[in-house]
Formats: C-alpha cells, sequence, structure tokens
C-alpha cells in the first residue's frame, strides 16, 4: 500500500515536471514536444481549442486500449499522469521563461523527459505515445526513448508541412532528441545486466535469488590459487533490480566475490517486467 501511495506522487511529480516543460518553455515558442501531447499542441496553435483539454481527449482512446494490452496497474498510473498533466497544464500560467527558443527547446526537453521517465521508472508513462512504445518495448528490446523519438516526429514533421516554418521543426526535433535521451537516462529498464556471484553460501543465496522472478544457474568452479572448490552462480537481470539483487548478496554472503557486467542481448525466454 505504501509502495502504491509513493509510485502515485512520483507520478504525479512526474506530471508537473511535463506540464512546466510544455507551459513554461515549449508552447510560448509555438514547440512540439510530439506525439498526443504534440498532436494537442498542433491543434492548439491552429484552432481556439484549449491544450489540456484536447491533451486529455486524445489520450483517452490510447489508455482505453492499453487497459486491454498493458494491464490495469500500467495503465492506472498512466491514467492518474494524463488527469494530472492535464490539471497543471490548466494551473500552471504560460510563461516565456527563455527568449531564444533553441534554449526553451533543450530547457522544455529535459523538462519533459525527466517528467516521462520517472513515470516509466515507478512502472507507468506519461500517456500518449509513451503507451505504444511500451507496447513495443514489451516484446522487443530496444531503448523506448529511441520508438518515441521515432513517433512522436511524425507530429513535427506536420507541423512543418501545415505552417511552412522549418526553424520551429527544427527546435522541436532538438526539444525530442533531448527528451529521448533524458528518459532513456531515467528509464534503464531495457538494460540487461548478468551477475556472476562466487560464494560460500551457495544454499541460502539460491534461497533468497529464487524468489525473485529470474533465473539462476550454478557452475561448480576450483580457485587456481587455492584449488578450493566452490560455487558460481550466474544470474541475469535488468538495471532496475540490480540495487535489490546487491543487497540480497550483501545480506547473505558480505565476503562473496561478485562481477557485474552489461549485457549486449538475451536470447530465450528472459521475463520482461
Amino acid at each position: 500500500m505504501l509502495k502504491e501511495i509513493r509510485n502515485s506522487i512520483v507520478v504525479i511529480v512526474g506530471a508537473a515536471f511535463i506540464a512546466a516543460g510544455f507551459n513554461l518553455f515549449l508552447v510560448p515558442h509555438k514547440l512540439l514536444s510530439g506525439g498526443v501531447s504534440g498532436l494537442s499542441m498542433l491543434t492548439t496553435y491552429i484552432t481556439p481549442l484549449n491544450l489540456s483539454v484536447l491533451y486529455l481527449a486524445y489520450n483517452i482512446p490510447l489508455l482505453i486500449a492499453g487497459w486491454f494490452l498493458l494491464g490495469k496497474r500500467f495503465i492506472g498510473l498512466s491514467i492518474l499522469s494524463v488527469v494530472f498533466v492535464t490539471w497543471f497544464v490548466a494551473l500552471i500560467p504560460e510563461m516565456d521563461l527563455a527568449s531564444d527558443s533553441i534554449l526553451s527547446a533543450v530547457f522544455g526537453g529535459v523538462l519533459v523527459g525527466i517528467g516521462s521517465g520517472i513515470s516509466f521508472r515507478v512502472g507507468g508513462s506519461s500517456g500518449g505515445f509513451d503507451i505504444l512504445g511500451s507496447i513495443v518495448t514489451r516484446y522487443r528490446d530496444f531503448p523506448i526513448g529511441n520508438i518515441l523519438v521515432g513517433l512522436n516526429a511524425v507530429i513535427v514533421l506536420a507541423m512543418g508541412y501545415l505552417n511552412q516554418n522549418w526553424n520551429l521543426v527544427l527546435a522541436s526535433i532538438v526539444s525530442l532528441y533531448i527528451t529521448g535521451k533524458v528518459l532513456d537516462l531515467i528509464h534503464v529498464g531495457h538494460i540487461k545486466i548478468t551477475v556472476y556471484i562466487i560464494t560460500n553460501e551457495s544454499e541460502r543465496m539460491l534461497e533468497r535469488l529464487l524468489s525473485h522472478p529470474r533465473g539462476v544457474t550454478r557452475i561448480k568452479t576450483e580457485g587456481a590459487f587455492s584449488h578450493k572448490e566452490k560455487d558460481m552462480l550466474m544470474t541475469v537481470t535488468t538495471m532496475y533490480e540490480l540495487a535489490d539483487l546487491k543487497e540480497i548478496i550483501k545480506q547473505t554472503d558480505p565476503s562473496a566475490f561478485v562481477n557485474i557486467v552489461e549485457t549486449v542481448g538475451v536470447m530465450g525466454s528472459f521475463r520482461r517486467r
């Protein structure tokens, strides 16, 4: 219960970052964030319709689709994010904090990337094309930021075609790129880690490790100098779960020798979470 409350608070904070990026940097210069938010902005720029209402309206069909494809918990947090982004966009006054469009693109992109990233970090999303990106990464190990950049670029190019202002298009692409990079720095679920553990407490270690949703392989080893036999346990996990794994190792066998390496790719039945 406490964890769910914490996650909800994180999503709300992320929504505040996203809305601040919109109203303080992107919207004053008529830049786009891309995806559903960019589509909402583009519609706002060419019609008298309200950004917050459009953002909510465009997200509803994607949230409904995600409810059936991605699970209720993920979409529940995504709905929370969309509702609070809508509220914060209406609450935060539109203010031109930076007179330069490139600076606005950079800092707007950073804020939106932080907001989206921390929402993903606790198992939700900021809605929109984030949901489409999540569907893809559930079945393929692609960095989600790169996927979102590709999806969102379509909206930005549409703006260039409609208003023929390619300076704004280029600045918006800068914002999208930075958003994707910041998102990937925070959301590291696609990064796989292989951990090799040489321990004298293999039975206790296995008991603790097997309580987590990752397989463990036991390998018999012998010290080249001491000629003592030991067990080496090998497991593949994600960057998210690495901190918990380290804590288990420290509690079970503080003297264990541990080698942690980043994994280029995984084939087979690796469970994605």
